[in-house]
């Protein structure tokens, strides 16, 4: 599952399987959680959001069981790097 990097609030990451509609959301004190049975368009309007957290909380969190996930520890780190020293396919 490919991660959005958010700044929304406690949210980090957002990540969506379309396939098993399953919902990933990444805090900022390193939890995760995965949300099952999550339609598209709740993704889509998570994903868009200009209030991403407040959606989360209002349309997700309230109306979804949620069960911790274990963090992503590779990404996470790849995305360090990625933020001191540039992605790979990025020039400079």
């Amino acid at each position: 599952m490919e991660m959005k990097r958010v700044n929304a609030g406690k949210l980090r990451a957002i990540g969506y399987d379309r396939r098993q509609r399953l919902l990933r959301v990444e805090l900022d004190d390193g939890s995760a959680i995965e949300y099952a049975a999550v339609d598209s368009e709740v993704w889509r309007k998570l994903s868009t959001s200009g209030a991403a957290w407040s959606y989360y909380r209002d349309k997700i969190e309230e109306e979804f069981s949620g069960n911790r996930a274990a963090p992503r520890a590779s990404s996470q780190s790849r995305d360090a790097l990625n933020d001191l020293f540039g992605a790979p396919d990025e020039k400079g």
